[in-house]
């Protein structure tokens, strides 16, 4: 928190992403971890004790809000939860979309549960981040992915009228979270990587500057996950006012920092399988010294997204080393 008030930290905070490795670390599997909101915070705040992490995350896979939806959702023992049939994938009817209610809707009360749970058990000893989908990555979930992008070209009307939708959700779901102790709430919009810098910004990015606004609103903070090469969404990025922006591996820390300017957190970006999975302990020290020079301040450690579930312990354990600011 003092990084994010622009204060000296006494290290610089550690928030690498974790699920399947977490559930694996306590002898659970994937499945459970998602489905399950007692798992999940027994994974996270064990792996935060043992391997020295700043934040705690309710992140498990982007069905929370869809499955509120009414989409049916299958759980593989150890692979990432299944959205067997969306929405509005065949019916683009947004007449027949149901409202979920965060608090009575089972996958996202669960989260909400989540929230409720680790602050019931940490208190204050470490942030807690609650989450929900962007406007692009839900509207994606609700009518299939390459029906959404036809629908951005096609029928960009209907298309801005489903992410507002998505954002109503997504306010409410955060609003909860909260409520429940969330000091943080991380948007993840991953699917707006994969189109251009004016649809991005045309399309896309107001849906976005709503749902940040209704989180600062909340008097909450505010970071946003997109991972991929989001160069060309930088610009648009820049103007959303986010308190911390993660930065995946194909993008350079440098550039981001020139791009986003002085007072945004950016949270990267070792390459998680490259280095974080494959390499040595020595070699992901580097890799941190390296992104810290880049970035500058404010930063915090993190990995390009999330750590592989395959990563050895001692390399996690070399991500999360203490390292006091420059």
């Amino acid at each position: 928190m003092a990084v994010l008030r622009g204060e000296r930290p006494d290290i610089l905070p550690r928030l690498p992403i974790l699920m399947q490795f977490a559930a694996e670390h306590i002898g659970s599997y994937y499945g459970a971890f998602a489905s399950d909101h007692r798992v999940l915070v027994e994974a996270n705040l064990r792996c935060a004790e043992e391997f020295g992490i700043d934040q705690l995350n309710t992140m498990s896979d982007p069905y929370r809000e869809t499955a509120g939806f009414g989409a049916p959702i299958e759980f593989p023992r150890n692979g990432v939860p299944i959205c067997l049939k969306p929405p509005l994938e065949s019916v683009p009817d947004l007449a027949g979309l149901p409202r979920p209610d965060p608090a009575t809707a089972p996958r996202m009360r669960d989260r909400i549960d989540a929230v409720r749970a680790y602050k019931a058990q940490a208190g204050e000893r470490y942030s807690i981040m609650g989450w929900v989908e962007g406007p692009a990555a839900e509207a994606a979930d609700l009518r299939g992915v390459s029906n959404f992008f036809m629908d951005l070209l096609d029928d960009p009307d209907y298309a801005g009228a489903l992410m507002a939708r998505c954002v109503e959700t997504a306010v409410e779901f955060a609003r909860q979270q909260v409520a429940a102790g969330a000091d943080t709430i991380g948007i993840g919009d991953a699917v707006a990587s994969q189109v251009s810098a004016k649809t991005y910004e045309s399309l896309i990015l107001p849906h976005e500057r709503a749902l940040v606004a209704a989180v600062h609103g909340m008097k909450a903070r505010a970071r946003l996950h997109i991972c991929g090469n989001i160069r060309h969404l930088l610009p648009g990025i820049a103007t959303l006012g986010l308190d911390i922006v993660d930065i995946d591996h194909l993008v350079s820390l440098a550039e981001a920092r020139r791009v986003l300017g002085p007072r945004t957190v950016l949270a990267g970006n070792v390459d998680p399988v490259g280095c974080v999975m494959r390499g040595t302990p020595g070699a992901i020290a580097a890799a941190i010294r390296r992104c810290y020079a880049e970035a500058g301040d404010p930063f915090m450690v993190n990995a390009g997204c999330e750590i592989p579930a395959a990563t050895p312990p001692g390399n996690l354990r070399a991500l999360c080393e203490p390292m006091a600011p420059a």
